[in-house]
């Protein structure tokens, strides 16, 4: 380590030139600046190289030299002290573990083996659990403190979703032999060709339930309109813009419920274009519904103009 403490080598010291002139001074005993007229001051860092009023220890690497304990080599100092002190303590374990195994030679009781106080104390699978414990504690706490939610307000996934399912197609038929009408089978619902199982609330897709008409088939258009008798349809087409947002909203809920999982999904024949788009079971949106409708079929023939003339 004498290196660090002397990085030049053993070269001779640096001595003050004897034409070396102090930094001239005032009256008052403070150094002139260069503002005052005529005065000349020589480098105020002439005196830096050997200053060094540090007391002096022996080195750690070379008890024959002496290094300053200047802020610099102080790091390098306490470390070497601690290293010493690491290697007093080792030695003094060493003594006592001698003398320990000579009593255990003798015959004599002894008690139980004392562990090296130097040794690198490894993280063990307890101490790890440990941490894990208390970050965990210590995150469920802070997310009570600042949000008043143990969980940070957010809710925790269904574990269904991690497990492995076995979806599988329907067909339309297949399909209605699972709305409930018979009890050994499960009741199933389908919005927008996505199937789900909804027999954890039979009392409510079950027989005499309010929404069983949803059962075993693809009513989505009715999610949209409301119209639970006349648009049990999976046909969405001429709806309006906040209908199809409340088909989506119902597709979100299913998706993203504990209670439903989903199953599958529903193969449904094409639809016929020029078939005339379902009737409104409200009058006032029958007639938009008509409008868009004939809106939808004018763009369609420019369209199919323009594909002409092309």
């Amino acid at each position: 380590m004498s290196w660090i403490f002397n990085p030049e080598g053993d070269r001779p010291k640096r001595k003050r030139p004897a034409n070396l002139k102090d930094f001239p001074k005032g009256p008052d005993g403070k150094p002139l600046g260069p503002q005052t007229p005529g005065s000349a001051p020589g480098s105020p860092w002439a005196g830096f190289p050997l200053r060094d009023d540090y007391p002096q220890v022996d080195d750690p690497a070379d008890p024959s030299r002496k290094v300053s304990t200047k802020q610099a080599n102080r790091p390098f100092l306490a470390y070497a002290q601690y290293r010493a002190e690491r290697e007093k303590a080792h030695a003094d374990w060493l003594q006592r573990k001698k003398e320990r195994e000579e009593k255990l030679a003798r015959g004599e009781e002894v008690g139980p083996e004392e562990p090296d106080p130097t040794e690198e104390r490894e993280v063990g699978c307890l101490g790890l659990l440990k941490f894990i414990l208390y970050a965990t504690l210590f995150v469920v706490l802070a997310g009570k403190f600042f949000t008043g939610s143990f969980l940070w307000e957010m809710e925790l996934p269904s574990v269904r979703q991690f497990i492995p399912t076995n979806q599988r197609l329907f067909s339309e038929r297949t399909l209605a032999q699972f709305d409930g009408t018979d009890p050994e089978k499960p009741v199933y619902i389908a919005i927008d060709g996505d199937v789900y199982d909804v027999s954890s609330n039979r009392a409510t897709y079950g027989p005499g339930g309010s929404y069983h008409m949803m059962a075993g088939r693809d009513a989505a258009r009715a999610y949209g309109t409301g119209c639970f008798k006349t648009h049990l349809t999976h046909d969405l087409r001429g709806l309006s813009e906040s209908e199809m947002k409340g088909v989506q909203h119902w597709k979100k809920f299913y998706a993203e419920s504990k209670k439903y999982t989903k199953v599958g999904r529903v193969s449904h024949p094409p639809i016929d274009p020029a078939s005339p788009y379902p009737e409104h079971c409200d009058p006032k949106k029958a007639q938009a519904a008509l409008e868009r409708e004939r809106k939808a079929r004018e763009e369609e023939a420019a369209k199919a103009q323009n594909r002409e003339e092309l």
